[in-house]
């Protein structure tokens, strides 16, 4: 299995996504890789941590995913791994749950929510956004 942390999607990506039938309620679970030290697009100087600037973001995006009906879930650094192999493990695991593809879809699109994602940007290396349905093992 190959694996490749991205920032962004491509757009053949997001339309995929989010041109899928809708079904309702789902988890997203974020992989997190962090910059050694955060870089904006912008190019303002900055002495944060790639850490420190997704934080902002955290902190931020709570409010965006309650505006969407989102709740924000078990956040944290990953420890150590268990089983399988990667070359390099991710820093953070954090998961979200959306009521629906376009609950998220008007979050991200959202002028506040693009105006906070510069410290995503600015501090991520690379994630993996899975999505998966709750419930599915009769929870």
């Amino acid at each position: 299995m190959k694996v490749v942390n991205q920032v962004n999607p491509s757009p053949e990506r997001m339309q995929e996504f989010f041109g899928g039938k809708e079904d309702g309620a789902f988890v997203m679970v974020n992989l997190l890789k962090f910059k050694e030290k955060a870089e904006y697009p912008d190019g303002r100087e900055t002495g944060l941590s790639g850490a420190e600037a997704y934080a902002l973001y955290g902190a931020a995006v709570v409010e965006r995913l309650a505006a969407v009906g989102a709740t924000p879930g078990y956040s944290g650094p990953v420890t150590g791994l268990m089983l399988g192999e990667v070359e390099e493990n991710w820093d953070m695991i954090a998961l979200a749950e959306y009521p629906s593809l376009e609950a998220m879809k008007t979050m991200i699109m959202s002028p506040e929510y693009q105006a906070i994602s510069v410290h995503r940007t600015a501090g991520l290396q690379g994630q993996l956004n899975i999505k998966t349905k709750p419930g599915a093992l009769g929870n």
